[in-house]
Formats: structure tokens, sequence, C-alpha cells
């Protein structure tokens, strides 16, 4: 955790000496925090995610047992401490590395090609937990993060987690497989909005944890500090079936639906070139964080 909390000060320490004309350029984001807030719309039945029974699923059993999940998993009684387990051991399995991806993004592939030295992005890590989560019978899924000005800058206007369904909780709950990070206030997990509107409205009440307790208050507030400006856009996909596959089922030609504050632009690129064009877009929490269907 300290060599990658270094990595993040030191990141910020360097933007934050050339912030003045770094966003003049509009070459990084922006690191403000803006207080947002969504709709409580009824849910829109069009917005379906597909699941699939993953105790059962044949690519996830493989998973599991192949890399001991479910020992791991067993060792632990409560479904918080599952999830902190789980969160923990995707965090150790290689050094990130923002450059490189793996030939297939799947979780046996990456675990694969890091015990041969590989090192991945935050992709990977969002995609490794929440398959590794889902193996046992925990639903989770890869969220997807971007800055309010997503479309202006050139780099940096991205970051993906993992947030799993928790039955104890009866809610989504955020956790950051890169940085082994879980946000609670109160003693209560935080899913994604939740953990960016108390870090506008109560922020010294956030506690960063993980399997080894509460993370230091330092390594905490460098977290928070780092993360803020990521909680904006979310997207996730509507299939959350697990396997090897990348032929995702979309809803009238597209793969994800995206959640967007009140009186923001939908945004339709990516850093300046990369068109969005796969997003169904709402307002609506509803929508976008229905109780898994499994």
């Amino acid at each position: 955790m300290k060599s990658k909390l270094f990595g993040i000060l030191l990141i910020g320490l360097i933007s934050g000496a050339c912030a003045p004309l770094a966003r003049m350029l509009n070459y990084s984001p922006s690191a403000k925090v803006k207080k947002i807030s969504f709709s409580d719309d009824a849910l829109n039945p069009k917005y379906t995610f597909f699941y699939s029974d993953t105790l059962n699923n044949s690519y996830l059993r493989e998973l599991r047992q192949s890399y001991e999940i479910d020992r791991l998993a067993a060792s632990y009684d409560s479904e918080i401490d599952k999830i902190k387990a789980v969160l923990n051991w995707s965090a150790t399995q290689w050094e990130h590395n923002g450059s490189n991806s793996p030939s297939n993004p799947d979780a046996l592939t990456i675990l694969k090609e890091a015990r041969n030295g590989r090192q991945f992005r935050c992709v990977e890590y969002g995609i490794l937990a929440s398959s590794c989560l889902n193996s046992i019978g925990i639903p989770a899924r890869v969220l997807g993060l971007k800055t309010r000005d997503v479309e202006k800058v050139r780099m940096g206007a991205g970051h993906v987690v993992t947030e799993a369904y928790s039955q104890q909780y009866n809610k989504w709950i955020f956790m950051d497989p890169q940085m082994n990070m879980m946000p609670l206030l109160h003693g209560i997990p935080l899913n994604a909005v939740e953990f960016q509107e108390a870090i506008i409205s109560n922020r010294e009440s956030i506690e960063m944890v993980n399997m080894d307790g509460n993370v230091s208050p330092e390594d905490s507030q460098a977290y928070i500090d780092w993360i803020g400006k990521y909680l904006f856009y979310f997207d996730v996909l509507f299939d959350q079936q697990i396997k090897h596959e990348t032929d995702y089922k979309s809803i009238d030609g597209k793969t994800k639906l995206m959640l967007v504050p009140l009186g923001e632009k939908e945004p339709t690129v990516f850093q300046r070139s990369n068109k969005i064009n796969y997003c169904f877009y709402t307002h609506s929490l509803k929508d976008f964080y229905q109780k898994p269907k499994v």
C-alpha cells in the first residue's frame, strides 16, 4: 500500500506544481470536487442487466478452484470480511502499470499473464476483483469512473474500480482493488455516489478500510484527495455474465449504462479522441443501482 500511495502522492505533487499550465492546456483533469445530484425517478424497465448463475458458471468455477478463491473466502464468516479478503488478494497479484493490457480482458487470462511477470492497469484490478467475488456468489461489477472534464483533457480522465452487492447491507458497495481501499461512513460501506457525497459533505467522518483494518489517516486523506475528481460520471456493462468471451449483450446496440449528474452534459468523447457511443444515459439512481437479479 505504501508504494502505491507514494506513487499517487508523487503524481499529485508533480501535477500540482504544474497545475495552472496543465489545466490551461487541458492536459490533465481538474482536482476540484463539485457537488452533484441525481434523480429518484422510477426504474426504466428498458435498462436490464444480464446475470448468470455464478456458482454454476464453469468459467468462475475454474477461477475459484484454480486460484483457491473458495478457500480464501471460507476463512471468514461475515460477508463483508469475505469481500475485504478478495479485495486484498486482488490488490496483491501484480504491481500497477498503466501502460499494459492483457491479451484478453478476463480474470483467468489476466492472472496467467501476471504469473508470468506482466503488470496491468486499474481496469484489470477491477475485472479480477469483480470476477473473484462473483465466483463465490457475491454479485459484483466493474465500475468505470470519469471526471467532469472527461471530454476536454488529454489524459487521466478515467479510473476503474469494483462495486459488490452486499446482502448484509442490501446495497452496492464501492472498493478500489488497485489501491486496496473501501470507504465507510459511520461504519456503513458506501457506493460510489454516496462516497462522492460524503467527500463533499462529511469528509472528516469517512473511514478507509481493508483486510488489515483502518487505513492510516494520512493514507486515507491522500487517497480521498486523489479519487474525488473521478467520482462524477459512472458507467457499467449491461452484461454482467462473467466469461472468457467479450461479445457482450447489448440493448438496442448499447453495451453500457452511464449515470450522469442532473444538469450536466452527457459526454460523447473520452480524452478528446475516443468516442463514447456505447452508452445509454440516465440521471436515475434506481436505474443504476438496481438490485441484481441472480
